[in-house]
């Protein structure tokens, strides 16, 4: 392990010199890679993910609660388009997290999916290490660089309804129909079934998407068409 990544990470993305660089590397480390590694690594990073997560909701509810007039709803779907996991996922991927992640091997061949959420664990688990080394202000001063900047662009795009309102919002306003959803498809046995559904507009199909339930399809489904839309 080269720790001086990890020490060039906390200066040139967190902003910070940690005091306890060991706790930086503990909010890397995945839960798999310590099953790999039981006689030299303790420690994975679900403890300072749960820490964390409690930090950025806090920041988050205070940013918009002091930012905007808005209702509660409204605040409420905004934090949670804020927070959800493709969100800081993403804000992980783009300040280069990636790297710096100790994953079994197992887990470095996952799915993308099993990627996104290990990228998004690990957001919250720096989170978590940075108010625990440096404080709440410089834990906030990291949730407002990498993730509040990008606010604004969810306000625009309208990302922060769930895919089914916001295609049903355009479809409405654009071609005057909701849209109708269909299963296509049904694949494998009773208890590991994989559902593919379409999203019809005018009787016309306009996107395609498969989960493990009718309601994960669905919303795979209108994402889908969404880009339609853009």
């Amino acid at each position: 392990m080269d720790v001086s990544l990890y020490q060039q990470f906390a200066t040139d993305v967190l902003g910070v010199t940690f005091k306890q660089l060991d706790i930086l590397i503990t909010a890397f480390t995945h839960r798999s890679y310590v099953n790999e590694h039981r006689k030299t690594v303790t420690e994975h990073n679900e403890r300072l993910e749960f820490l964390g997560d409690a930090v950025l909701e806090l920041v988050v509810t205070q940013y918009l609660y002091s930012t905007y007039t808005d209702p509660e709803g409204v605040l409420t779907n905004w934090r949670s388009a804020l927070v959800r996991t493709e969100s800081i996922g993403a804000a992980a991927e783009r300040n280069g997290f990636e790297p710096l992640l100790r994953l079994s091997r197992g887990e470095k061949r996952g799915t993308a999916r099993a990627r996104a959420q290990i990228m998004a664990n690990a957001y919250e688990a720096v989170i978590g290490a940075v108010y625990l080394d440096q404080g709440y202000d410089a834990a906030k001063t990291l949730i407002e660089k990498t993730l509040l900047t990008t606010f604004e662009e969810i306000l625009q795009t309208g990302s922060w309804m769930d895919p089914k309102s916001h295609l049903q919002e355009i479809v409405q306003s654009k071609a005057g129909f909701t849209p109708q959803y269909k299963v296509l498809e049904e694949d494998g046995p009773d208890h590991e079934k994989t559902f593919t559904v379409g999203v019809l507009v005018d009787g016309e199909l306009m996107g395609k998407g498969s989960g493990p339930s009718k309601q994960a399809a669905q919303v795979a489904a209108a994402e889908a068409a969404l880009l339609v839309y853009k």
